[in-house]
C-alpha cells in the first residue's frame, strides 16, 4: 500500500510540475517567442555575414597576399611587408582584412620578415598577434620570438620561448631544433648540466633528426668542460 501511495504522490508532483510549466509557457508566450526569434535572427545573421561578407573577403585577401608571399620566399622582406605599389604587402593585408584567416597568417609572415630584417621588437609584436593550431607553424612562431628576444639581449625570455616551442608539439622537425637552441643558450650561460640534459634528450629521442645526427659533438664539448 505504501508503494502505491508513494507512486500516486509522485504522479501528482509530476502533473503539478507539468501544469506549472504549461502555465509558465502560456504566461510568457510572447517573451519566449521573442527570444526564439532573436536567436534565429542571430544565427541567420551570422550565416549571412559569413557567406556574403567573410568568404568573399577571404578570397580577396588570399589573392592580394599571393605576391607578398612570393617576395617573402625571395627574401625581399621590405616588399613583402609593404607591397610593391601594385600588390599589397603583409601589413596592408593585416590592416585591410583584419578578421580573415589570411590576415592572421600575414601576421606570421610579417613577424618573420621583421625578424630577418633586424626589427626584433616589431617581430615580437606581430608574432604575438598570430594564432594557430598548426603542429609545425605554432612552434616555429614561438621559437622565432625566442630568436628575437635573444637578439635583444633578453636571454631569460628567449630561453622560455625555446622551451615553449620545444614542448608545444613533439615531432622530429621542430622539437629537436628548439631543444638545441635552448641547450646552446644554457651552455653559453654556463648552465652545463641543464644543457647536457637537453642534448642527451635529443640523442635519445630524436636521433634521426638533423640535430640528432650531430648532437654527439655538443655532448662531448660539455663533458670536456665538466672534467676541467
Amino acid at each position: 500500500m505504501g508503494n502505491k501511495a508513494e507512486q500516486r504522490d509522485n504522479l501528482q508532483e509530476i502533473e503539478s510540475a507539468l501544469t506549472k510549466t504549461e502555465q509558465f509557457i502560456e504566461d510568457n508566450q510572447k517573451i519566449i517567442t521573442y527570444a526564439i526569434g532573436v536567436i534565429v535572427l542571430v544565427v541567420l545573421g551570422y550565416l549571412g555575414f559569413n557567406k556574403f561578407y567573410m568568404q568573399p573577403r577571404e578570397k580577396e585577401a588570399q589573392s592580394q597576399m599571393f605576391m607578398a608571399e612570393q617576395y617573402f620566399e625571395k627574401d625581399s622582406f621590405n616588399l613583402a611587408l609593404n607591397g610593391d605599389g601594385n600588390y599589397l604587402g603583409f601589413l596592408d593585408i593585416i590592416d585591410d582584412y583584419g578578421m580573415t584567416k589570411s590576415a592572421n597568417l600575414a601576421r606570421y609572415y610579417a613577424g618573420i620578415s621583421y625578424l630577418r630584417s633586424g626589427q626584433y621588437e616589431d617581430a615580437i609584436d606581430q608574432l604575438g598577434s598570430f594564432s594557430t593550431d598548426d603542429l609545425v607553424l605554432g612552434p616555429v612562431a614561438e621559437g622565432a620570438k625566442g630568436d628575437a628576444y635573444l637578439e635583444l639581449g633578453q636571454k631569460d625570455k628567449a630561453l622560455k620561448q625555446y622551451q615553449k616551442a620545444a614542448s608545444m608539439t613533439t615531432n622530429e622537425f621542430t622539437t629537436p631544433i628548439y631543444l638545441l637552441k635552448a641547450g646552446n643558450l644554457l651552455e653559453s650561460e654556463g648552465d652545463l648540466n641543464k644543457a647536457l640534459a637537453l642534448y642527451k634528450e635529443i640523442k635519445e629521442k630524436f636521433a634521426e633528426s638533423a640535430e640528432g645526427r650531430n648532437i654527439d659533438k655538443y655532448i662531448a664539448r660539455i663533458e670536456v668542460q665538466q672534467k676541467k
